[in-house]
């Protein structure tokens, strides 16, 4: 059986930390549990009003796009009508469209039913025609058809025969942000393309359908996505005037050269602020004139031209993103402290956004940034709660172990304190003893004489050791008061080795003094002279038989200087700064026969510093000890 004993003992010692690594295991386990849930449950929430926020901040921070080459607009402006003194009819429509069939323009879009512009038939009729005869001239029509419905987005006459697209502009208003913004253009409808890929297609080739099964080379176009049966992008904005509008008029009186449309899509529309349909509100703003619609369509051609269309990050990685980032913070909740817990999160968020906002840079690459920074704030606010909970708790245990211990503290110090005054006098009584026995008139042998000094000198160490207790608890207790009396601190240097002459006599030890002469200080005179007592009864203990101590006393910068220097076997550097701290004792000390309760420097330093002085002690290894302390002349 007893060989069993350390095996057994082996395996529990083996198995308490593997429970513990279990337990630290499970606690991670679940909050990895609780955080994949978090990311779960708010996965199947957009949240697109805060991530719009959050994508309308990473368009106005980004460097904008330039305006392309193969983009012009004209717009219909107040200088317009100012100079025509009304809005253009039929025929400044036709003349604007020939003098851009002159300059060579590739297509031209008109953002203007012509429906709504003024004139007579004959004029219609003639603006009818010259649209017709324009190749690459298109009316935009903010309508899909649906597939197999003919003629859906034809005119009424007499512009029956003019070419027409359908150029819907989305606006998040009843889906996605419904904030009434414009992010989003529609590619195709049932497979039916609008006008921007068709246009797209003839500055960039790739983008050309490669059957008649589909609008276009979509596995070529970068961003797209089905949202009701329609083909979606979301566009490159660019800031309000990327693409300055040639004035209606100034393009009427071919004021700008002829080549400055030249192989261009010439986009043309109204910027009159008469109607809301001829705006829109963009990332950038939210005024109901934000934007025009000129500029909407330039913008998002541009985007298909160069391919450039944001992608969004697939939904799996924003909840891969989302639970890393839980999982951080319920970590950090849980262990870091309060100020290092913001500190961390902060810089997580805002990491979070740097990385953001570089993909969207760099990589046009859309990154949602909501449920991560939900996630951040209901973890936050979920645990908090909870460490509260366990720091009140562990806060009332350490109150309940506090009191305790003060509890016992104060029974520990009542103890010694009424232990200590019991024992002063059995051996005030052993010494008053020992005294009528070596002054008795019958002299002793030398062997009863050394025995009574041995009682004596054991009595007087049990004296200084109950004295040190007492004056411990006292200062424990806080119950040390200063009772200050004008004194020469010569006079106590003096009284001091008076009444240790004999212990050094008894080790040939010379105590020498030099003292300069003082004036009076208020002190303490009973707790000084334990002070001074203490450091040249120590010098006398370690100081080997035969050497000397040096007592020296001097003003110096309103200080009262004492120091006591003896050539003692000194104190290693490294234990210098503990030698003044309770019950602490040296190595050389400890190793000595000299008994000692390590209590005596840590007095002497209260007290010192009681009275507002100091004390410190120079010392080297062979070469002695110097204990200095200063006390305030005034």
């Amino acid at each position: 059986m007893p060989e069993n004993k350390p095996e057994t003992q082996a395996g529990a010692s083996t198995s308490r930390p593997l429970k513990v690594r279990l337990i630290r295991a499970s606690r991670h386990i679940s909050r990895l549990a609780f955080a994949v849930a978090i990311a779960s449950i708010l996965s199947q929430f957009p949240f697109d009003y805060i991530e719009a926020f959050l994508f309308d901040a990473r368009i106005r921070m980004r460097p904008s796009p330039d305006a392309s080459e193969h983009i012009a607009t004209i717009a219909i402006d107040p200088a317009t009508v100012s100079a025509l003194g009304r809005v253009p009819n039929a025929l400044d429509y036709a003349r604007l469209l020939e003098n851009l069939k002159t300059s060579g323009a590739k297509h031209i879009v008109f953002l203007v039913s012509p429906t709504e512009i003024v004139g007579s038939y004959d004029e219609l009729v003639h603006l009818a025609k010259t649209a017709e005869s324009i190749p690459g001239f298109v009316v935009a029509v903010d309508d899909v058809p649906l597939k197999g419905e003919k003629d859906a987005l034809k005119l009424a006459p007499p512009f029956e025969k003019v070419a027409t697209a359908g150029a819907p502009v989305p606006v998040d208003r009843n889906i996605f942000a419904r904030d009434d913004v414009t992010r989003r253009m529609m590619l195709a409808y049932q497979d039916l393309p609008t006008m921007l890929p068709l246009i797209a297609s003839d500055y960039s080739p790739e983008l050309k359908a490669r059957n008649e099964s589909e609008p276009y080379n979509r596995d070529a176009l970068r961003g797209d996505f089905d949202y009701l049966k329609s083909d979606q992008a979301y566009v490159q904005f660019s800031p309000r005037g990327t693409y300055k509008p040639v004035s209606f008029l100034k393009a009427l009186e071919l004021n700008p050269p002829l080549n400055e449309f030249a192989g261009k899509t010439v986009i043309v529309g109204r910027d009159i602020e008469t109607t809301s349909k001829d705006y829109i509100r963009t990332p950038y703003s939210r005024d109901i004139v934000a934007m025009t619609n000129i500029e909407y369509f330039a913008n998002a051609l541009n985007t298909l031209i160069t391919n450039s269309a944001l992608v969004r990050a697939p939904k799996v990685l924003g909840t891969i993103v989302t639970a890393a980032i839980s999982y951080m913070t319920v970590i950090v909740v849980l262990t870091a402290s309060p100020t290092l817990g913001l500190a961390i999160l902060g810089a997580t968020i805002a990491g979070l956004s740097l990385v953001a906002l570089l993909l969207f840079w760099l990589g046009n690459i859309w990154i949602a940034l909501a449920h991560p920074f939900l996630a951040v704030f209901i973890c936050y606010y979920f645990f908090i709660p909870y460490r509260l909970i366990i720091e009140n708790r562990r806060s009332w245990e350490y109150y309940q172990k506090n009191r305790l211990l003060t509890q016992v503290e104060e029974l520990k110090t009542n103890f010694l304190s009424m232990m200590s005054h019991d024992l002063k006098t059995p051996i005030a009584r052993i010494q008053g003893m020992t005294d009528i026995v070596k002054n008795d008139a019958n002299p002793l042998s030398p062997r009863q004489r050394e025995a009574v000094d041995t009682v004596r000198r054991s009595s007087d160490e049990l004296l200084e050791f109950v004295s040190g207790i007492l004056n411990l608890g006292r200062i424990e207790s806080k119950a040390i008061q200063l009772h200050l009396h004008s004194k020469d601190v010569n006079t106590l240097v003096k009284d001091v080795v008076q009444k240790l002459d004999y212990m050094a006599r008894s080790k040939e030890i010379e105590i020498r003094t030099e003292l300069e002469p003082l004036f009076s200080i208020k002190i303490d005179v009973d707790l000084i002279r334990q002070v001074l007592q203490n450091l040249i009864e120590n010098a006398i203990k370690y100081s080997p038989d035969g050497t000397s101590i040096l007592v020296s006393t001097e003003e110096r910068d309103g200080w009262i200087v004492v120091q006591v220097a003896d050539q003692g076997p000194g104190i290693p550097e490294s234990e210098l700064p503990h030698i003044f701290m309770k019950f602490y004792r040296s190595r050389n000390a400890k190793a000595s026969t000299i008994k000692g309760s390590g209590l005596g420097l840590y007095l002497a330093k209260y007290f010192v510093e009681l009275h507002k002085g100091r004390i410190h002690v120079d010392s080297r290894p062979g070469q002695g000890s110097t204990f200095t302390v200063e006390l305030p002349s005034a």
